[in-house]
């Protein structure tokens, strides 16, 4: 059965964002194929939607490369998502589903117990999903797939410390969820626009190795997986 090149592209983001190809590492398709236990066609495929989005170059006499961004890129990407964000909780205070809030106010009840019991690593699941949720309740596949990609991105480049007071930031994400079920879209933009703010200063750039024209690690056994971090909604569709 021929596995889509998505799902390879998706593979090969998540090793790249968790640091299995280092910055400036080759990616061969010889060599990512055997590691996905795919042919070489999704592979071709994969890397080019990565090029596009930033998480690969193309270098002459190399090839496909990890690609390697500044600090001012990388600080970039923060001051965008400052502003798409709080677009997206407007929109989704205004196109949300009874299914977006269902799964909505379950995370906050989830994060604001986990925050009372200290539980740092699902805190930062948790938060991810009520992001990627509250994007999704914004109804625009456009801003979606941007918020989307910033995420992976961020998390590619910095490191993010946890918030001296968690319950704190499980409130804001109440109060953002409060502020969309009641359709009030300037609300929820302004406590989205806060809470961004807020988590602006735990980022960390991560100092990325120098270790350009290393060839990827050794192919592991297994299929491909798919995204860690899908979002039921299916019964709201955009």
């Amino acid at each position: 059965m021929r596995i889509p090149a998505h799902s390879v592209c998706t593979a090969i983001r998540d090793d790249i964002v968790s640091g299995v190809f280092e910055r400036g590492s080759r990616l061969t398709e010889e060599l990512l194929a055997r590691r996905y236990g795919v042919s070489r066609v999704p592979v071709r495929e994969a890397l080019r939607t990565l090029e596009s989005e930033g998480f690969v170059v193309t270098r002459r006499h190399a090839g496909a490369c990890v690609a390697e961004p500044t600090e001012q890129e990388a600080a970039d990407l923060l001051e965008v998502r400052m502003l798409l964000e709080p677009l997206g909780a407007a929109r989704a205070a205004q196109r949300r589903t009874e299914a977006h809030l269902k799964v909505l106010r379950g995370l906050v009840r989830l994060g604001q117990e986990r925050a009372r019991r200290g539980e740092g690593e699902d805190l930062r699941s948790l938060g991810g999903w009520f992001h990627e949720t509250l994007a999704q309740a914004s109804g625009s596949p456009g801003l979606i797939a941007l918020l989307t990609q910033l995420r992976h991105k961020i998390a590619w480049m910095y490191a993010v410390e946890q918030p001296a007071r968690p319950t704190d930031s499980w409130a804001e994400h109440g109060a953002i969820v409060d502020a969309v079920a009641r359709g009030d879209a300037e609300r929820a933009r302004a406590l989205a626009a806060q809470h961004a703010e807020r988590a602006t200063a735990a980022h960390r750039l991560r100092r990325a190795d120098r270790t350009s024209g290393r060839e990827p690690v050794p192919p592991r056994p297994g299929r491909v997986r798919t995204s860690q971090h899908a979002v039921n909604t299916a019964s709201g569709r955009h």
